[in-house]
């Protein structure tokens, strides 16, 4: 019975415990409205490119749509909005409005739903080919806390592979971190965009994750930083091209990182109520079997639906990027601290509970997961034997929920802790 009372009490803390997803894609629609070189409308129709952007959304599902080379006209950022997003019963999507400081002739855009979040502010930093764009989002959760920031920091780098190119991409993302750090610009922050990098070792790169000011540096949420181009070593994450020939598309097959989604630290820790989910950064169509080749060519690409695998071969030369993440609280480390014992761990857990705990003396001590309705699923007994101990419990087992951890002793001590698995 006391027990049940335990459990019940902790249901009522855990009632108020908030958790959601918001999940973000990156694209470079190719032109989208523009003519330019040998694009023009017989080959790269925005009407036709917005119903194939229409099939890729209805798939992905995003809550936020980042884009580069939209024309800089409102009428087709519009038409994106009203024939591609808001259908077939759904009328939650909206836009910003990117200033355009540096007057080019394409540019980036967000959209978003409006049922999970809000515009704050709509900036953007000046260089000498286009603007960076900063989006500040709300996120509204079902509970605690009322109201989570995230900045969507997005840019379209100069393209060019000659030292010049490569020296203006340096400029653009010192201008971007140089106004992070005067902004004092901690918090959940993502970059994303069509960065035009054929390696890591470009000082474009190089600014974004070793800057100075450790507080506004960037990580790869997947870490796979390198030599990108025409490596089939990241084959899984290269982005272009989805056409081996063609008269608007870049041709050369699928040989490319050049589009990413970067996160600030907080995102990767899960610091400030928002925290990459492992494992949901994926490039849209990329089964990592058409090195080198177009996206739908043989073998069977089955990564996506058909209807989807030709729609991105249509729409643009570039795949769309996606992460997924998880907004609410106790997203970080779960501490616990008394005068005798110390208990820390991640929260939310993916295959395996790593507990870091020591007691004043070593003891034998017993770690049970014990699920809502009381029911213990596992329970394991360990000896401490050094001052701070690490204890490896798997989950990989356990489906998705919310769980109660209870750690005990012979000498009467238990606390009784809510985890969570993804």
């Amino acid at each position: 019975m006391k027990f049940i009372f335990c459990v019940l009490f902790l249901l009522a803390g855990i009632s108020s415990y908030s958790q959601d997803t918001l999940r973000i894609m990156q694209y470079n629609l190719l032109m989208f409205g523009n003519n330019f070189s040998s694009c023009n409308q017989s080959n790269n129709s925005y009407i036709t490119k917005t119903s194939n952007l229409k099939t890729i959304v209805n798939y992905v599902k995003p809550d936020i749509l980042l884009v580069n080379e939209i024309n800089e006209s409102t009428l087709y950022h519009d038409y994106i909005l009203t024939h591609a997003l808001n259908v077939d019963g759904v009328n939650y999507w909206e836009r910003g409005n990117p200033p355009n400081y540096s007057n080019s002739d394409i540019v980036n855009e967000i959209y978003f739903n409006s049922n999970k979040l809000g515009m704050v502010s709509n900036v953007a930093i000046e260089t000498n080919v286009r603007d960076i764009d900063i989006f500040k989002m709300k996120f509204y959760t079902t509970g605690q806390p009322a109201q989570v920031d995230l900045n969507c920091v997005v840019a379209h780098l100069k393209a060019g592979n000659e030292t010049s190119d490569e020296n203006e991409r340096a400029n653009e993302t010192n201008k971007l971190m140089n106004y992070l750090h005067n902004a004092s610009a901690t918090g959940n922050y993502t970059f994303s965009g069509d960065f035009n990098l054929y390696t890591a070792a470009e000082q474009a790169f190089q600014n974004l994750l070793f800057y100075s000011d450790q507080n506004v540096r960037f990580y790869d949420p997947v870490n796979k930083v390198g030599d990108w181009n025409n490596n089939s070593y990241y084959a899984d994450y290269h982005t272009q091209s989805t056409h081996t020939s063609g008269d608007c598309a870049s041709s050369g097959g699928l040989d490319d990182r050049f589009d990413f989604i970067l996160v600030s630290d907080e995102i990767m820790n899960g610091s400030t109520y928002m925290k990459y989910i492992n494992g949901s950064y994926h490039a849209v169509g990329q089964d990592g079997e058409h090195f080198n080749s177009s996206v739908n060519s043989s073998p069977q690409n089955n990564s996506v639906p058909t209807d989807v695998l030709n729609s991105l071969y249509s729409m643009s030369d570039h795949l769309p990027v996606v992460i997924e993440m998880l907004v609410g609280e106790d997203l970080g480390t779960e501490s616990y601290f008394s005068d005798n014992v110390s208990l820390s761990f991640q929260n939310p857990v993916q295959n395996q509970l790593e507990l870091h705990i020591s007691f004043k003396e070593p003891m034998p001590f017993f770690a049970d997961i014990i699920n809502l309705q009381g029911k213990i699923l596992f329970s394991g007994s360990y000896n401490l034997h050094e001052p701070v101990n690490t204890v490896i419990i798997p989950m990989d087992k356990f489906a998705g929920n919310v769980y109660l951890l209870k750690i005990h002793n012979h000498k009467n001590f238990v606390t009784t802790r809510k985890i969570v698995k993804q």
